[in-house]
């Protein structure tokens, strides 16, 4: 690899970074990448497909199984427009069967399941390594980063299905409307009794599916071990240096021609014998021959220096007293168990009164200890947690009783609707006393009386009990919501008043005079004081 001529800035990258550069890295050579993966994985799918035409799931099964093998054409391609000059189509896939022969068999068997196969793909395909070298290599390399290798494969295994699934139903709803509404699934499947080209048209999907992917998977892969491989190399470092090499080379060319003119005028004999002015010095020498006061050359020891208001011990004291304190040193209380012969911060020697093995193992068995308490108590906290979530969940109308100020006022809903069944059911269309007035109409007109009633009912639900009825309910599901009320007087007179309206309403049969009377008193017993709980 020439890591001068690489496509890209070569530096360490985040691992989602290095992903997102596979992806586009995939982008930019997408044409190659897809028309070379098309001619090697359809002519074989359609070959599966003719010999394993009755076995469609074998079929599709075989073909996902080889992707391993599809897999080494896309990293062929990387390597070299990576590094150099991308190859043509007919370069690549000349070159794709030396590239599939070597570990092809491990490949497909052990290793097909491997979570980390496009990370793992570079190490035996371009650094060539096998056996125990491929897996010290592997070992080196999978240190750091391998959560986010395998979370790679798990996501395109996902993102796999989901396009697979996506393109069925694009399939399904491109179809006209006029043949779907046409269409007898039963006989669409049974087309002389054999439906495999449904399942061959939905394996189909998938080929095209893995064209798209398949060279993504593994152009992440790619950069994916890159990226580690510059971490623990240095490429960027190594870049670094030879361009610094490459930019003091040109200077120092220049450096040597001028080197070469400078020294290539030397003096002549007569300037390097005239004598020296010592005059002519910018900053002449002191005289040496003037004597020296005990003031001008004081000894370590002289009382000049000891006077000094800042002596070596004070400044000594000074600088332990600021290292004492804070933010130097912050002295903490550390509570714990340990053994009664071993200082905190030491351990027993081997010549101790307690053999080393058991101080270990009672350490070991300590922190155990610890660990499980605070397990413990985190699994503690969270139970009581719960159970106090759950009393409140359980007793909220109980609660709701202490805690509100007053009493609480059932108000109609906004969207309530006004009519139902063709009824009117808001209180403005009701009289005060309804029963009283289903009385009075009960001997002259038997069915407003009944209707009078059944609207009631409904304006009831609705605007006391919160019920969400809606202009497309039916009776059937009126019934329903009041049963999920959990009160059985209601439900008993919701679903008799029901009963008799229906037949009044559908079959014109009038309800018996006990019935209605029966009726009107089991109104007046539910809603004479409001609702009931």
């Amino acid at each position: 690899m020439r890591l001068t001529e690489a496509r890209v800035a070569i530096r360490p990258r985040n691992p989602w970074e290095a992903v997102d550069l596979g992806v586009l890295l995939a982008r930019e050579h997408r044409r190659l990448l897809m028309t070379s993966w098309a001619i090697v994985t359809l002519p074989l799918f359609a070959l599966l497909t003719a010999l394993l035409w009755d076995y469609p799931s074998i079929a599709v099964l075989l073909f996902w199984w080889l992707k391993p093998a599809y897999e080494r054409l896309p990293l062929l391609i990387l390597s070299q427009a990576l590094f150099g000059t991308p190859p043509t189509l007919k370069e690549a896939l000349k070159a794709w069967p030396r590239a599939l022969k070597p570990q092809l068999l491990a490949s497909l068997t052990w290793r097909r399941f491997s979570l980390s196969r496009s990370f793992n793909l570079p190490v035996q395909q371009l650094e060539g390594l096998d056996g125990l070298q491929r897996a010290q290599r592997i070992a080196v390399l999978g240190e750091k980063n391998l959560r986010v290798v395998r979370c790679l494969t798990s996501l395109g295994s996902t993102l796999e299905m989901c396009f697979w699934i996506g393109l069925m139903l694009l399939f399904y709803a491109l179809i006209p409307q006029q043949v779907e509404l046409d269409w007898s699934w039963r006989s669409l499947l049974d087309i002389e009794g054999n439906w495999n080209w449904l399942e061959h048209l939905t394996n189909g999907f998938y080929a095209l599916v893995l064209v798209l992917w398949g060279p993504i998977y593994v152009s992440c892969g790619f950069t994916l071990y890159l990226n580690r491989r510059t971490t623990l190399e240095s490429w960027d470092i190594e870049l670094a240096f030879r361009r610094l090499r490459q930019r003091v080379i040109g200077s120092a060319y220049v450096l040597l021609v001028g080197v070469s003119l400078v020294f290539g005028f030397s003096p002549s004999p007569a300037m390097a014998t005239e004598p020296v002015d010592e005059s002519s010095y910018s900053c002449p020498l002191p005289p040496l021959d003037l004597p020296q006061t005990e003031e001008q050359v004081a000894a370590p020891d002289t009382p000049r220096l000891l006077n000094q208001p800042l002596t070596s011990e004070a400044s000594q004291a000074a600088i332990k007293a600021v290292l004492d304190n804070p933010p130097f040193k912050n002295p903490k209380a550390v509570t714990g168990w340990r053994l009664a012969d071993q200082k905190h911060g030491t351990k027993t020697g081997k010549n101790g009164d307690t053999p080393q093995w058991l101080v270990k193992l009672v350490m070991n068995l300590l922190n155990i200890g610890k660990t499980l308490s605070t397990v413990f108590q985190v699994l503690l906290w969270t139970l009581v947690a719960l159970i106090v979530a759950w009393v409140v969940w359980r007793y909220r109308a109980w609660f709701g009783t202490f805690v509100s100020k007053g009493k609480p006022v059932l108000r109609p809903r906004r969207d309530a609707p006004r009519q139902l069944f063709g009824l009117q059911v808001n209180a403005e269309s009701l009289p005060n006393d309804v029963a009283a007035a289903a009385e009075k109409l009960w001997v002259q007109s038997p069915r407003e009386a009944l209707s009078l009633l059944y609207r009631a009912l409904l304006s009831r639900l609705i605007n006391d009990y919160q019920l969400p009825l809606k202009n497309a309910d039916t009776e059937g599901q009126v019934l329903e919501r009041v049963t999920a009320l959990n009160q059985p007087p209601l439900h008993a007179f919701s679903h008799e008043l029901t009963r008799h309206w229906q037949n009044l309403a559908y079959g014109h049969q009038l309800p018996p005079s006990d019935v209605q009377k029966a009726l009107c008193e089991d109104w007046r017993r539910l809603f004479a004081h409001g609702v009931t709980s």
